[in-house]
């Protein structure tokens, strides 16, 4: 078994990291929304996800219609953390698009004050 070394976030002071080996997954300034819901509930809509691995592409129904979407794993433990959207129905899901929904409950906030 090959062992997976994660990527650091540069100069970022505030981020989430997975909750079960902290690898550092999200920067705190691009995080989207945090309006968004996940398949365990209340999730992030950000922009950038480091550290992650992207599955298939699905059809999946979601609360706006159905998306086209591929779950992202951390890279380091293969825990799912979320989706990324491939596809969106019509115009006014558009803006999601290449961005990623990361689930609340599979990661935890971090501060790097050093």
């Amino acid at each position: 078994m090959v062992k997976r070394h994660p990527d650091y976030l540069d100069q970022c002071k505030v981020f989430f990291s997975c909750i079960t080996c902290h690898a550092q997954i999200v920067r705190q300034q691009d995080i989207v929304s945090r309006a968004f819901q996940g398949k365990d509930g209340p999730a992030f809509l950000v922009d950038k996800v480091e550290n992650m691995s992207i599955g298939a592409n699905e059809e999946r129904m979601l609360m706006t219609g159905v998306h086209t979407v591929a779950d992202i794993s951390c890279y380091v433990c293969r825990s799912r953390i979320g989706w990324v959207y491939i596809r969106a129905p019509n115009a006014s899901q558009q803006y999601k698009v290449g961005k990623s929904i990361i689930e609340k409950s599979k990661v935890i906030k971090e501060c790097d004050y050093l």
